[in-house]
């Protein structure tokens, strides 16, 4: 089936989700987001109390429900103490690469509504200064948060509104050069979200709709491994759209859509990993079908916390991921027309 999704529609969406902050738990600038984009489809959102925001598609047969879960938090960071001169220090949110953030603008997300910036940088910051500039690991311990504002106290930091436990997004800095490479970081994952609005355009724009009942699902919990860990009991399968990786192991590459075998917990369903080879065939997909050892989606996550439901995954290959990662066009569109051959059961 010649399957024609809008990718212009996909980049445009891509760019305001990318640029709207959602680090691990924060979902108070990306909620309003989400709510708009269903909205201009017709759709209402609905949120369970973890803030998890949900989208139900009804299909042409709604005695099955499928779930489509792509999730909306980044890797990012949280303050964890103000050091005596100002100097902010941090903890992970999800599996960061600290090299890969030097030298980054961040922003500190407080409790009272406000937004601070900063430079993230090493404490032996400068190769001129410190004789391990180059060698220090760079960790938990050893990076810290320069804030633009001329502060030199922790009371003069406080007064900002920043306290503990605050959290900090990095910035995205995303483009796609004129030849289709998209470079950006988290497009883990917002691009799997951009994916699903772009599948809502193409029902909108066709007047075609699911093949079973479909819940889209957004959660903020993935990259600490259990965003997918509550789902409705009607749910019969669980589809992660998440990146794909690009290694020796690895056959995916940016341009294919990468069906996920196993990740890190164990193999995705047997029966359901099949079909969705088979969906990719009939779509004319570009494809692989890897095995990630490093890597884990909310479709596991959904299995290992008990709910009876078959889960599989599958999403857009790219170099960097957890840094600035890089994909191409074609791979994302790959990605967009698997998710409609699966949706709709080609």
């Amino acid at each position: 089936m010649n399957l024609r999704p809008d990718m212009a529609y996909f980049q445009q969406c891509f760019h305001e989700l990318v640029n709207t902050p959602s680090p691990v738990g924060y979902y108070r600038e990306f909620n309003p987001v989400l709510v708009r984009y269903a909205e201009s489809f017709g759709y209402s959102l609905t949120f369970d109390r973890r803030g998890t925001p949900y989208i139900m598609l009804d299909g042409e047969d709604n005695s099955k429900t499928v779930m489509i879960g792509a999730h909306s938090d980044t890797v990012g960071f949280v303050v964890r103490r103000v050091d005596a001169d100002g100097k902010i220090r941090v903890r992970q949110l999800g599996g960061i690469n600290f090299a890969s953030v030097e030298g980054e603008t961040v922003t500190i997300h407080t409790r009272d509504g406000h937004s601070h910036t900063g430079l993230f940088a090493c404490q032996s910051h400068s190769v001129h200064v410190f004789d391990d500039a180059k060698t220090l690991e760079r960790n938990e311990n050893t990076v810290m948060i320069l804030l633009d504002q001329k502060v030199s106290s922790k009371e003069q930091v406080y007064a900002l509104g920043i306290r503990n436990g605050d959290p900090i997004s990095v910035e995205p800095r995303d483009e796609v050069t004129p030849n289709g490479y998209l470079k950006s970081r988290f497009i883990d994952n917002k691009a799997a979200v951009a994916a699903c609005f772009t599948m809502l355009k193409y029902f909108a724009d066709t007047g075609r709709k699911p093949q079973y009942r479909t819940i889209l699902a957004f959660p903020y919990t993935e990259e600490i491994g259990f965003g997918g860990t509550y789902v409705p009991k009607e749910v019969s399968e669980y589809v992660a759209i998440d990146i794909g990786l690009i290694g020796p192991d690895q056959e995916g590459d940016e341009y294919k859509v990468s069906i996920c075998a196993k990740d890190n917990a164990a193999p995705y369903d047997y029966d359901l990993t099949s079909r969705l080879m088979d969906y990719a065939e009939k779509a004319g997909c570009d494809y692989a079908v890897d095995i990630f050892y490093r890597y884990g989606t909310d479709g596991n996550a959904a299995v290992r916390a008990g709910n009876d439901l078959r889960a599989a995954a599958f999403g857009m290959a790219v170099y960097c991921s957890h840094g600035r990662e890089r994909t191409h066009m074609t791979g994302l569109e790959n990605t967009v027309k698997l998710l409609l051959a699966y949706v709709m059961d080609l």
